[in-house]
């Protein structure tokens, strides 16, 4: 066994970081790499490609009492470094996520916020087991802070108001867990932390919670994921990529997260990528010296093995096309096309499900991408924001890991609906030409990194697609309108007759047919040519206006008198699309008036207009 492989087969748990924007991701994973390393001897924290391994000897440093390390025969923790939806759903293992256990950030003052929302999404996808770092308890106002202290005692130390007034912050957090369907209490509370979340108060500012935040995730993987981290610790290294780039002297690398078994130089690689697996082999394994910044410039250090669980970056030839998200898996002693074709299975599990008329997507990774893709499907479930969503899922037709390509956008502008004739870019650059072909094809193009904003932008976009429709729809429908011919306000008798109205409901228009009831049996008049307001020739007058206008037909006295309610007569085809389709468009008097109109209609013939 090399210094890399951790002894009796007992791989460093993965923890995943999630949380809304804001809420304190990337603090606390900087706590926590932050007190490791002053409680650590030098050396003793080992930093990996987009992870951070904290051993057991140094969890126990910083937890004091809350640990005693001769309970644990797990090696520590391995924190992935990269916080957020993207890292935790970019690294999967066997069609599942391959973080054995996660950390859901919460800020005490903003609680649920959209993105938590998502993030508790996701692990209810993925069946993750997680707890809750109730985060900024030291905002509380009056809070008394000691650095690093566990949150039970800092929490009573505190005066009757703060501790008060945190306690009831924190049971909101636990009755929107709730609201999810899960079960959830103060970490201190429980004795079943299979059946209910542990919600352990923090401050990534202070350090206060650290202790118990680190001790409740060594017992939950101690006690419920030990049997998941048993590997073997020299078979074959089974992964997922992280992230692929270019890297100084290597050309195209993979930064990939080792979740079994061991990967050394020289052997045969299978790695996932477009438009099939890449078999190569291992030309270096690269790690950042010890200490250095994750994801800096800085010099790597090769090693012979890596063992699980670490991050790595490799360095192998043909790796351009590889995906971010991707399965990785040593072949060893098996037949290459067995190794290819469970790579290519694993692939195909995660491919997002398209359809002939969509939308197309861009994200970084396969993960992503199938994040992406599961919020658009849910888009009819339980609007948990403040705006309104569509009561249909959001159609995907073309769905893809990658930089958005002219071929993306001429895609895009094949489809017939101008509502899909768009391209929701999650965290992935947009080509140059492809932007000028966007504008060119009027492909809109939606650019953002987190998710729920993506999509957001998208449903705006289409609101105001609909709007505009339903505008083009209306000028083309006759609108229902009844008015009154006023007494003694007839200034001509024919040809055309011209009269003083009153609109009763609706909107009266100029150029609109106008018929009166006879007993229920609609009889034609004429054709309102024109609206004048105070001698001013208008489109439109709405309703309680009086105005003068032009009827050609009738002759006053005769076919109409004053004193007449006439009405805009509505075609029945117009009636129908009216009542079926632009009801909401239309003002509550207009409503009315078409439902009077209709009653009439329908006093003769029950089905007309239906």
């Amino acid at each position: 066994m090399t210094e890399n492989e951790e002894s009796a087969g007992v791989r460093t748990p993965i923890v995943a970081v999630l949380g809304h924007v804001d809420h304190g991701k990337t603090s606390l994973l900087d706590k926590i790499r932050g007190s490791a390393i002053s409680e650590g001897e030098s050396g003793a924290i080992t930093q990996h490609i987009g992870s951070t391994a904290v051993p057991l000897s140094v969890v126990s440093e910083i937890a004091g009492d809350l640990v005693d390390p001769t309970d644990f025969d797990l090696p520590g923790l391995l924190y992935i470094d990269t916080p957020g939806h993207h890292s935790f759903s970019t690294l999967r293992s066997r069609g599942g996520a391959l973080a054995d256990i996660a950390v859901l950030v919460v800020d005490v003052t903003d609680g649920f916020q959209p993105q938590t929302h998502e993030a508790v999404d996701i692990l209810k996808r993925t069946q993750t087991p997680f707890v809750v770092a109730a985060n900024k308890i030291d905002t509380v106002p009056g809070w008394n802070p000691v650095a690093d202290r566990p949150s039970k005692p800092a929490m009573e130390s505190q005066s009757d108001r703060v501790e008060s007034e945190l306690t009831e912050r924190l049971y909101e957090i636990i009755g929107q867990l709730s609201d999810e369907g899960f079960s959830a209490d103060m970490y201190w509370r429980l004795t079943d932390f299979q059946a209910n979340i542990g919600v352990v108060p923090v401050s990534a500012e202070t350090g206060e919670g650290v202790p118990d935040l680190l001790t409740v995730l060594m017992g939950l993987s101690q006690r419920y994921l030990r049997e998941e981290m048993t590997i073997d610790a020299g078979g074959p290294g089974v992964g997922t990529v992280l992230e692929v780039k270019d890297t100084r002297g290597f050309g195209t690398t993979i930064d990939t997260v080792v979740y079994d078994g061991t990967v050394r130089t020289d052997d045969t690689l299978v790695v996932g990528g477009l438009p099939e697996p890449i078999v190569t082999t291992v030309r270096a394994l690269l790690r950042p010296k010890a200490l250095s910044e994750i994801r800096g410039e800085g010099e790597f250090e090769q090693v012979d093995s890596v063992a699980a669980a670490q991050g790595v970056k490799i360095a192998a030839p043909d790796l351009d096309d590889a995906m971010a998200g991707a399965p990785v898996r040593v072949v060893r002693d098996r037949p290459v096309v067995e190794v290819v074709s469970e790579v290519a299975a694993e692939i195909a599990e995660i491919q997002v499900s398209t359809v002939e008329e969509g939308i197309s997507v861009k994200a970084d990774t396969l993960g992503s991408l199938e994040a992406l893709a599961s919020t658009l499907a849910s888009e009819g479930s339980e609007d948990r924001r403040a705006d309104a969503r569509d009561d249909e899922e959001i159609p995907v037709m073309h769905a893809e890991v990658g930089a958005v390509a002219p071929r993306d956008v001429r895609m895009a502008a094949a489809a017939n609906d101008p509502r899909h004739q768009a391209i929701l870019a999650f965290n992935v650059d947009v080509l140059d030409d492809a932007r000028e072909l966007a504008e060119q094809e009027d492909v809109t193009l939606f650019e953002h990194d987190v998710i729920y904003r993506l999509v957001e932008g998208y449903e705006e976009h289409v609101a105001a697609i609909d709007e505009a429709q339903q505008e083009q729809i209306l000028e083309k429908i006759t609108r229902p309108a009844r008015f009154e011919i006023l007494p003694d306000h007839t200034f001509r008798q024919s040809d055309p007759a011209v009269v003083g109205v009153e609109v009763r409901g609706g909107l009266l228009q100029r150029n609109s047919r106008v018929v009166r009831f006879d007993e229920s049996e609609p009889e034609r008049v004429g054709l309102l040519k024109s609206i004048q307001d105070e001698g001013e020739d208008v489109d439109e007058a709405r309703t309680g206006e009086r105005v003068a206008v032009s009827i050609d037909g009738p002759t006053v006295g005769r076919q109409v008198v004053e004193g007449d309610e006439l009405w805009v007569e509505i075609p029945e085809k117009h009636a129908k699309i009216l009542e079926q389709e632009l009801l909401e468009e239309l003002s509550a008097d207009e409503r009315e008036t078409l439902s009077m109109y209709l009653d009439r209609h329908r006093k003769r013939d029950p089905f007309w207009g239906k």
